[in-house]
This record gives C-alpha cells, structure tokens and sequence, in this order.
C-alpha cells in the first residue's frame, strides 16, 4: 500500500531522532530510486550532480532550473514508497523569497518532506553569502516549511569547506545561526577529519548530516556514529560509480576491442526484477 505524504514524513523525522545514524543514499532517477528501495534503504534523496550529469549538463553552473529539479524529485517520489528529500541548491534565487518558495513547492507539488538550502551564491566572485543574508534565507525557507500541512525536514548547508574556505569556526557559527533560524537538520559538506565531524556534531543540538563516498572518505557508519552524526548522504558518489564503470566499459572497447566488462555487468533479470514495483 503506497505511504501518505505524511506518513513518509513522520517516517523521515524517526530516523533523524535516532539512536545512530541512517544512510540516506542519492539516486538521480526514478530507476535508481527504486533499485535502492528494493536493496533495502529508509530514506532518500536527490543529488544535483546526479541530475546535472543525467542531463549532460555542469553541475554548480546554475545550468539546472528549479522546474527541472522538482520534476526529477517529483519523478523519484513516485517511483518508490519512501520518504524522499531533495538537494535544492540555494533556492534558485538570491532572495529569502525564492528559498521559500522552493520550499513550498517541494512539498506541495514535488511530494518531498525534506529538502536543503545551502548558503553558497553560484557566483565566483563572492562564493558565500555574507552570514546575514544567509540566515534570513534560512529563516524564510523554515518558515515555508512550517506552513506546509505535515513535517518537513530542512537542511541547512554550510559551503564553506566545498568553496576554498576551510574555516571550522565560521562554519560552525553558521550552522549555529541556521539552526537558530529553523532548520531542522546541519550539513557542512566537505568535512573528512573525524575530530572536526565531531566538533561540529557537538556545537549543534540538531541532527547532522555528513557526506561520504569521496576518495578522502575513509570512516565507516559506526564511527560516524560515534562520533555524533545522525544522517549520512553519498551526494553523488554514486552516480559518479555507475559513470565510472560506464566510462571504463566503454575505453575497453575503444582501445583494446574487447568486452570483458560485461562479467561485472548487472545480469538482465536482476535489472528487470529490481524494477519491479512490489
């Protein structure tokens, strides 16, 4: 039987309350989505990358649109029965309006019950919004979600450290600011040294997320647990493992004129049963 909208969010809201933490992987489709649903997992949630990529397109070039990116989300929401989450970049858009607006749409149209605002501008010159403006982005976008009519989980996103500004403090000061704001749940991706996972687990009382499945990753879900994290995402290391093995497959091919990849390939009736819908 399919899951309500609020069913799946006080679902969502269970696995951030512990005890542990939970992986909650990113597909960039609706096949993906259900491959990981069938395999086992809670939760999930989109990856811009993923989507980017899928599209033949830069990810971080502000070359997806809103409408896209809602569509795709949209698209995975139906194609599984669990709670689902999306990376909403910044809001598309400067303005605490348009976070807020994103918001509204993810959970009135797109069936989400969770989603991220991030504080990084999309623009080189000046990476990071100033922490004010940040904040009041953040404070907008909680606001749209506490108008929704179930729980809607907001992540706020500290940029920094994916920005060449690998500064624990003011990451640290913003999480501490966004979660004044509202949001429901911390992430600061591009964190790797297991002391500052934990510095940042303790300076917040809200949920944290971290992302793994970067080559510097090396600690494991129980450590990361031990270490405070309540929610682990992959962003889009696994989008980039099919690409890798795509890629691989295809330069054997080219350069050798073989097709040895297709030992390691997903046999046909496990792909076709794994879409399945139960």
């Amino acid at each position: 039987m399919k899951a309500t909208q609020a069913e799946k969010a006080a679902l969502f809201q269970k696995l951030h309350a512990g005890p542990g933490a939970f992986v909650i992987p990113n597909p960039w489709d609706a096949g993906t989505a259900r491959i990981l649903e069938h395999l086992g997992f809670r939760a999930l949630t989109t990856t811009s990358a993923g989507l980017a990529f899928t599209l033949g397109r830069r990810d971080g070039a502000g070359e997806i649109s809103r409408h896209e990116t809602l569509a795709n989300a949209k698209a995975i929401v139906d194609a599984c029965n669990l709670p689902v989450a999306a990376d909403l970049e910044n809001g598309f858009g400067d303005a605490p309006e348009a976070a807020a607006e994103t918001i509204r749409l993810a959970g009135e149209e797109s069936g989400l019950v969770g989603g991220s605002i991030e504080d990084a501008t999309g623009d080189p010159a000046r990476p990071i919004y100033d922490l004010p403006e940040a904040v009041e982005r953040i404070a907008a976008a909680a606001e749209a979600a506490r108008a929704l009519a179930f729980p809607f989980v907001l992540v706020a996103r500290a940029e920094n450290f994916l920005h060449g500004r690998p500064d624990l403090e003011d990451t640290i000061r913003r999480l501490q600011a966004f979660e004044a704001a509202g949001a429901d749940a911390l992430y600061a991706p591009g964190l790797a040294r297991a002391e500052d996972i934990r510095t940042v687990c303790q300076s917040v009382t809200k949920p944290v997320n971290v992302v793994m499945g970067l080559k510097s990753s090396t600690l494991t879900v129980a450590e990361l647990s031990a270490l405070g994290v309540r929610r682990i995402s992959l962003g889009s290391a696994l989008s980039r493992a099919a690409l890798g093995a795509f890629v691989c497959a295809a330069r054997e091919i080219l350069e050798q004129g073989t097709f040895s990849f297709a030992k390691d390939a997903l046999p046909y009736s496990e792909a076709n049963e794994l879409m399945a819908r139960d």
